[in-house]
């Protein structure tokens, strides 16, 4: 399976939102919709992009790797 353009930018939006629920907003989609999206990314690649609990989201050291233009 190939990495496709609609999961990088809902990995983007994300990173860059610092939240899915935001993301999801600028984006257009539901939350169960990017999520979707970006554990479809993640399976592919195989590695954690996010780490994720009730509270926050914040990109893992792998995410922040994929993803290094983050400020």
């Amino acid at each position: 399976m190939n990495v496709t353009l609609r999961q990088l930018r809902a990995f983007r939006a994300v990173a860059e939102a610092g939240s899915f629920t935001d993301a999801a907003k600028q984006l257009h989609l539901t939350q169960a919709a990017l999520s979707s999206l970006v554990k479809e990314l993640e399976g592919i690649i195989g590695i954690r992009l996010f780490d994720r609990s009730t509270r926050s989201t914040k990109l893992s050291s792998a995410g922040a790797d994929f993803f290094p233009l983050r400020s």
